[in-house]
C-alpha cells in the first residue's frame, strides 16, 4: 500500500493484496468445512468477538466439552491408586493417554516417558530441581546453567534453584547464539562428564521468532556450545509455545527435556502439563522430595525410601489430575477431527499471520510515517523461522509510541482481545524495545511492575502489544484487527467491526424512571457518617417530580460558553450518586455526607452467579437500572423498563446477615446478600443468574490512592465500593470542551450529536461544577466546596465504560477515541477527592449552589 491517506470501504486494497497461496489456503480451511463453518458449529460463543490471544490460551471446541462430559457421565473413574474395578479404568485410561500423548510429538515410550505436571512453570521447575548438577569446587568450575535471553520467566527462574546448587548461570542473547561458530567435535574434552544444562524455546512466546531446532543435536554434541567450557551438555527446549499451532517430531529432533501445557493446545484442562524426559537422561535424574504414590517401599520411623521404577511414577508426587489427563483424550480426538492434525494448523495460521504482517507493516500515516512499529527477527517468510505471533506498538504521525494500554481499552471497544505488556518475556522485551537493566530498575522504582497499565515512563514504552492466532481464527479476525488499527489511527471508518455489545431495548426509559430525584432526604442526627441512617430525627426535603426534572435541564443550558468567556461563579451545580454500582445515577440536591463519601454511594453491587462484579463493561444493561433511595422511609426502590419496582432495606433488617466475600479492583471486601426476592427480580432483567449485594457496616476498606506530599486525608477516611477514591469531580467547561470537538464535523463531512446532558452521565461523577476553565481542575490541590474540604489526588484515568450511553446502554466508541486524542493519549478526564478533614461530631451535607474554592498546586487561592 501506498503511504497516504487511507481508503475508505470495507474491504480497502491494502487488505485484499497477499499471495495467492495464503488466500487459497485461508479459503479453503481443514478440508471438510471451512474455517467459518467450524466457528458457527464449534465456536458459536465467540460471535461479535474477535479473540486474537491465542498465546495465552487457545480456545477449545463444544464437541470437546461435549464428549468429555458424555465420557465423565457413563463411567466411573475412581482414585488410580486403588486397586478396584473403577481405578482399574482410571489407570489403563491415564496410561493410554501417555501412549497418545508420545504418539502427538512423534516418539514412543522407548524414548521418552511423560511426566504429568501442574503445567510447563512445574515441568521446569522439576527440571531444575532433579538435574545432576555439580556445584563449583576448587578443582573444578562445576556444572553451567545456560538460557537464552529470549526465554519466558518460568525459565529464567530456574537460575535461582541453580545458584542454591553453587551452579553457574550465564544468560545467552540470541544473537550470540546465531553467531556461533560451529566447533568440530573434539573441541570439548571428550573425558568430561560435568553435566550442562542448555535452555531455549522453540519459538519466541513475545515475537513468535522460532529457533532452529537443530541446535539441539549441535549443542549436545558441543558443535555449537553456549560457553566454551568442558562437559556434557544436555538440552532443554521449551516447547509451550511452539507446540500450540505446529507439530514437534522427537524422532527427528531429540532434546532431553520437553516441557508443555495442554491448555496452549487443546483450550481445556488448564493447569495440567507434562515434562516429556529422553529415556537415556531419566535415570541422572535426583529425586528429593517423594509424595504419595511415588515410593515402592518407606519407613516412617527411619530415613529409608525405595522410588518405584518408572520415571513417572516417581516423579508424579500425590494423586495426578485424572480426570484432566482423560480430558486430553477428547482433545486429540476433537484437533484432528475438526482440522486433520497439527501440520494443518500450523499452515492455517502462518497464513493469517503473514497476510496480518504484509498489511500491517504497510499502514502509513498521510505523512508516510508508519502505523506501527513491528517487533520481528523474522521477514515471515515461513513457519519454519516463525509462528502466528506479531508483536508491535502502535505510533502516532510523529513516531511517537502511542501506550499499550491505551490501544487495548480502544480494542475493547471494538469488542477485540489481544494481549498487552511484555509476556513473561523481559529478555525478550528489552532486546526489541531497546530498554536497558537501568531503565527496566529504574520502571520499578517509579512504580511499574509486571501486568499493569503503566505502559510509557520518560517517553519510553515499557511493554507493546501480541496478536496471536489460533486453529479457529479466520480471515475474517485478521481484517476485523487490520480494520481496527484504521479506525483508532487513520480515521478511517469502514464497517462496524462487531454488533453493539448492549441487547437491551434502546428506547429511552419511561419519563418516571428518567426523574433523577421524586425522594429526596437528609438526615441530621450524628449516625449518618458511619453510613447509616436512623429513621429519627430527619429532616423533609422531598422534590416535587416538576422539580426534580428541572434540575436535568439546568446544566446545559446555564453551562454553554464558559470555556473561553467570561466565567461564572464557581459553584456545584448537579450533585449524582450511585447506590448500586455500575447502575444509574440518582441525583439530588443536598445530600448528607458520610465516612466513605455521599451516604449510600456505591454501597451495593450486582454479581453474577460466581459472586463476580458486574460493571457495564461486562453488562451495559446495568445503566438502566434506576435505584432511588429515600432516607425517610429507609428504603431503596429499584426501577427498570418492563420491570414492577422493587424495594430493599438500607440497612439489615435485624437478623444476622450472611457475610460473603467479593472484590473490588483487586480489594477484597465484606457483603451480605439482599435476598431472594431481589436476586430473581435482577435475574429476570438480565436473563441469567444475579444477586444484589451490599457492603457490610463494619467492614473497612482503605483508599486505594492516598494524597500528595505536605497532606494527609481524614483518618476515618475509607472507601464504599467505588473503584479509587470517595468522590469524582468534573468541570462543565471540559464538558464542553469535549463536546466541541465531537460535535464538529469530520473530514468525511459526518456529523454526530452529543449534548453535555449525556456525557456528564458518561463520566458517572458526584459533583459537576460550573465556573473554571476547562481541565484547571487537574491544576487543583485541594478544593473547599461549602464547609466541606477535600485532597485532590488526581486525574481519573477513563475506561471503556465512557462510551456507553447511560439512557439506552448502547456503545459508541467516539466518546473515549476522541478524548484519547485530545488528551495526547492519556484518557484522563475529572478528578478524584478524598475528605481532607471531616467533622464526624456533626452532620454534614453536599448541596446544590454551593461555593468551589479551589486551591492550585503551585499558585495559592484560585
Amino acid at each position: 500500500m501506498a503511504c497516504g491517506a487511507a481508503e475508505r470501504g470495507p474491504e480497502s486494497p491494502d487488505f485484499q493484496r497477499h499471495p495467492e497461496a495464503i488466500t487459497g489456503r485461508l479459503a479453503h480451511g481443514y478440508g471438510l468445512r471451512s474455517t467459518r463453518e467450524l466457528r458457527d458449529l464449534e465456536f458459536g460463543r465467540l460471535a461479535g468477538t474477535v479473540y486474537l490471544d491465542h498465546a495465552g490460551a487457545t480456545l477449545f471446541p463444544q464437541s470437546q466439552l461435549t464428549n468429555f462430559t458424555k465420557d465423565l457421565m457413563e463411567n466411573v473413574y475412581g482414585n488410580p491408586h486403588s486397586q478396584n474395578i473403577t481405578s482399574k479404568l482410571t489407570h489403563d485410561t491415564v496410561e493410554q493417554v501417555r501412549y497418545r500423548v508420545l504418539a502427538h510429538f512423534c516418539t514412543t515410550p522407548e524414548d521418552y516417558s511423560v511426566i504429568f505436571t501442574a503445567g510447563s512453570t512445574a515441568a521446569l521447575r522439576l527440571v531444575a530441581e532433579a538435574f545432576p548438577w555439580v556445584s563449583r569446587a576448587p578443582e573444578n568450575g562445576g556444572s553451567h546453567f545456560c538460557y537464552l535471553t529470549d526465554n519466558h520467566t518460568s525459565v529464567v527462574g530456574m537460575r535461582k534453584v541453580a545458584a542454591a546448587m553453587n551452579v553457574t548461570s550465564t544468560p545467552v542473547k540470541p544473537e550470540d547464539m546465531w553467531s556461533a561458530e560451529e566447533r568440530g567435535a573434539g573441541a570439548c574434552d571428550p573425558d568430561c562428564q560435568l553435566p550442562h544444562l542448555f535452555c531455549y524455546p522453540a519459538q519466541s512466546n513475545f515475537s513468535g521468532t522460532r529457533y532452529p531446532l537443530s541446535w539441539i543435536e549441535e549443542v549436545k554434541s558441543g558443535r555449537r556450545c553456549p560457553v566454551s567450557v568442558p562437559g556434557k551438555w544436555f538440552v532443554l527446549l521449551d516447547a509451550a509455545s511452539y507446540v500450540s499451532t505446529s507439530p514437534l517430531d522427537l524422532s527427528a529432533h531429540q532434546p532431553d527435556f520437553v516441557p508443555i501445557s495442554f491448555y496452549k493446545i487443546f483450550g481445556l484442562p488448564t493447569g495440567l502439563g507434562a515434562l516429556l524426559v529422553s529415556k537415556r537422561v531419566a535415570p541422572l535424574l535426583r529425586k528429593g522430595y517423594f509424595g504419595g504414590g511415588t515410593a515402592a517401599a518407606y519407613l516412617a520411623g527411619e530415613d529409608f525410601y525405595i522410588p518405584r521404577t518408572s520415571v513417572a511414577e516417581r516423579f508424579e508426587d500425590g494423586t495426578i489430575s485424572f480426570l484432566d489427563i482423560i480430558a486430553l483424550k477428547h482433545g486429540f480426538d476433537a484437533l484432528e477431527h475438526l482440522t486433520g492434525g497439527m501440520e494443518n494448523i500450523q499452515w492455517h495460521t502462518f497464513a493469517l499471520a503473514q497476510y496480518t504482517h504484509s498489511a500491517l507493516s504497510s499502514l502509513c500515516y498521510p505523512n508516510g510515517a508508519p502505523v506501527v512499529r513491528i517487533y520481528s527477527d523474522s521477514e515471515f517468510s515461513g513457519p519454519d523461522v516463525q509462528g502466528p505471533i506479531i508483536n508491535f506498538n502502535v505510533l502516532d504521525d510523529g513516531g511517537s509510541i502511542i501506550g499499550y494500554s491505551q490501544v487495548d481499552k480502544m480494542a475493547s471497544l471494538y469488542n477485540i482481545h489481544l494481549r498487552t505488556g511484555c509476556f513473561c518475556n523481559l529478555g525478550a522485551c528489552q532486546r526489541h524495545l531497546g530498554l536497558s537493566d537501568e531503565m527496566v530498575k529504574k520502571h520499578f522504582q517509579a512504580g511499574h511492575v509486571c501486568g499493569d497499565d503503566v505502559d510509557i515512563i520518560d517517553g519510553r514504552p515499557t511493554g507493546s502489544v501480541r496478536v496471536s492466532f489460533g486453529y479457529m481464527s479466520t480471515l475474517e479476525d485478521a481484517q476485523a484487527f487490520l480494520r481496527f488499527i484504521k479506525a483508532i489511527c487513520l480515521h478511517s471508518p469502514g464497517d462496524q467491526l462487531v454488533p453493539q455489545a448492549s441487547t437491551c431495548d434502546a428506547a429511552a426509559l419511561s419519563s418516571e424512571s428518567d426523574c433523577r430525584s421524586p425522594l429526596e432526604g437528609a438526615c441530621t442526627d450524628p449516625a449518618v457518617f458511619s453510613d447509616s441512617c436512623p429513621a429519627a430525627n430527619t429532616m423533609d426535603l422531598h422534590l416535587s417530580l416538576h422539580e426534580a426534572s428541572s434540575i436535568q435541564q439546568t446544566l446545559p443550558e446555564k453551562a454553554a460558553g464558559i470555556p473561553n468567556g467570561d466565567l461564572e461563579p464557581h459553584i456545584v451545580t448537579n450533585i449524582y450518586l450511585y447506590p448500586i454500582k455500575s447502575c444509574a445515577a440518582f441525583e439530588v440536591t443536598t445530600w448528607p455526607v458520610g465516612s466513605k463519601g455521599l451516604l449510600y454511594d456505591r454501597g451495593w453491587m450486582v454479581v453474577n452467579h460466581n459472586g463476580i462484579c458486574l460493571s457495564q463493561k461486562q453488562e451495559p444493561r446495568l445503566c438502566l437500572i434506576q435505584p432511588f433511595i429515600d432516607l425517610q422511609q429507609r428504603t431503596m426502590v429499584i426501577k427498570a423498563k418492563g420491570m414492577e419496582p422493587i424495594a430493599v432495606p438500607l440497612e439489615e433488617d435485624g437478623e444476622p446477615a450472611q457475610i460473603c466475600q467479593s472484590r473490588v479492583c483487586a480489594d477484597r471486601v465484606n457483603t451480605y446478600d439482599c435476598g431472594e426476592n431481589v436476586s430473581r427480580w435482577l435475574s429476570k432483567f438480565f436473563g441469567r443468574p444475579c444477586r444484589l449485594i451490599k457492603q457490610s457496616p463494619n467492614f473497612q476498606r482503605n483508599a486505594r490512592k492516598t494524597p500528595g506530599k505536605g497532606h494527609s486525608a481524614d483518618p476515618a477516611a475509607t472507601l464504599s465500593l467505588v473503584n479509587e477514591a470517595q468522590y469524582l469531580l468534573v468541570n462543565t467547561s471540559s464538558v464542553l470542551e469535549l463536546q466541541q470537538q465531537l460535535n464538529a464535523s469530520d473530514e468525511h463531512g459526518k456529523e454526530e450529536s452529543f449534548s453535555v446532558k449525556d456525557l456528564v452521565s458518561r463520566f458517572r461523577a458526584n459533583i459537576i461544577t460550573k465556573g473554571a476553565r476547562a481541565f484547571e481542575e487537574e491544576e487543583w490541590d485541594e478544593v473547599s466546596v461549602g464547609s466541606l474540604h477535600f485532597q485532590v489526588l488526581g486525574p481519573c484515568h477513563r475506561c471503556q465504560m465512557i462510551c456507553i450511553d447511560q439512557q439506552t446502554g448502547q456503545r459508541n466508541q467516539d466518546v473515549f477515541q476522541k478524548l484519547s486524542e485530545s488528551r495526547q493519549r492519556k484518557v484522563n478526564f475529572g478528578v478524584y477527592l478524598m475528605h481532607e478533614s471531616l467533622d464526624l461530631s456533626s452532620p454534614s451535607f453536599l448541596s446544590v449552589g454551593s461555593k468551589v474554592l479551589p486551591v492550585l498546586r503551585e499558585c495559592g487561592v484560585s
